[in-house]
């Protein structure tokens, strides 16, 4: 028995999925300040640390 090679997906061949609404794009998120926050949370757990260890 020989069979072709599929390469289509076939799962999405199935009426329950054709059913479904098509996948929403996401929308990128605005997260401008975000590195500065953790750049100042990881700073302060450090300074936190290291002056708790000198003293």
């Amino acid at each position: 028995m020989t069979r072709r090679l599929v390469l289509t997906n076939e799962a999405a061949r199935h009426p329950m999925r054709r059913a479904l609404p098509p996948p929403s794009v996401p929308r990128p998120a605005k997260n401008g300040d975000q590195d500065v926050k953790l750049f100042l949370l990881s700073f302060a757990a450090f300074f936190t640390c290291f002056y708790t260890f000198l003293f």
